[in-house]
């Protein structure tokens, strides 16, 4: 098997990509147990006291941040979920917004930040950001819910598979020949990401097996069984907690997604009237590896 990766692999080359002067910032990989007795793993940029927590979507984890971490030069937090990165995988596969939230808000209490940070999610983290500011407002001085909406599932049952993106890796095969095998297939689905950030989010998005086969580092979000009987979860509770937050909020799309359309933008505006929206020209789903300077620009603006 190959030698263990650096979490830095590949960051300086990132960087001069992004144009942002080199300082080998400061990154650490931290471990948590939680209440269930599961561990869950963060990644820290910086030495000072954070300010933001970032949350990841589905099939991807904290590193998928790295290049708006570079981009912000701010010390801030990225955890991997449940079942993702190299936070433990659970035997239920309750990989979803309510129980995802309940284990982030306990990693978040044990980091002892001391004062209500910015909470940025994408995707499923998205929805559990949504969730946690909802439940959490004590944590939190702002909410950032980029490319989802509660009506995420109903809307992804419209799409074509190339509207899906690199989120359909996660149904795909869990086994590929080479390392170079798993980057053409999410440069096939990823159009508008550079390859340098291509190359970097699925090194640090795949793992080796003894037989020297590679595979995603993420559980699969939804059992083979139910997936063969059609099954699927459902988000739309989460309106209600929209409903709820009452800590500045705001939404961004990317302009080449279908993921969020006009009415759910309109759904979200209704039910937070202090809501801010943006849309990133030119990116798809995974708005912060398809054009993470613009992201990290719109960020600054609002935490």
């Amino acid at each position: 098997m190959s030698s263990p990766i650096s979490e830095k692999h590949l960051l300086a080359e990132t960087a001069a990509h992004l144009g942002v002067e080199w300082t080998d910032p400061s990154l650490q990989r931290e471990f948590w147990k939680i209440s269930d007795g599961s561990s869950l793993s963060s990644l820290r940029w910086g030495d000072d006291t954070p300010q933001a927590v970032f949350l990841h979507g589905g099939g991807q984890n904290a590193h998928t941040w790295d290049a708006v971490a570079l981009l912000l030069g701010k010390s801030i937090v990225a955890i991997d979920m449940p079942g993702h990165g190299h936070s433990d995988w659970r035997e239920d596969k309750a990989y979803w917004p309510l129980t995802n939230a309940a284990a982030a808000a306990e990693v978040i209490d044990q980091m002892g930040i001391g004062s209500p940070v910015a909470l940025i999610g994408m995707s499923l983290g998205g929805l559990t950001a949504i969730r946690l500011a909802a439940v959490r407002p004590d944590l939190f001085s702002s909410v950032t819910i980029i490319d989802v909406t509660p009506s995420q599932m109903g809307q992804m049952k419209k799409m074509s598979e190339q509207e899906k993106g690199t989120t359909a890796l996660t149904q795909g095969p869990t086994r590929y020949a080479t390392l170079q095998d798993m980057i053409a297939a999410t440069a096939a689905l990823a159009p508008h990401r550079s390859a340098v950030l291509i190359e970097r989010g699925v090194v640090h998005n795949a793992r080796e097996f003894e037989d020297g086969q590679w595979g995603w580092r993420y559980d699969k979000l939804v059992s083979d069984e139910k997936v063969k009987d059609g099954e699927s979860p459902d988000f739309d509770e989460l309106w209600d907690d929209v409903s709820a937050i009452a800590m500045p909020m705001m939404l961004i799309r990317g302009g080449a997604s279908a993921f969020v359309t006009e009415e759910h933008v309109a759904e979200f505006k209704t039910r937070a009237p202090q809501l801010r929206f943006e849309i990133v020209d030119g990116a798809g789903h995974s708005v912060q590896s398809d054009r993470p300077a613009e992201l990290a620009a719109v960020l600054t603006t609002f935490i």
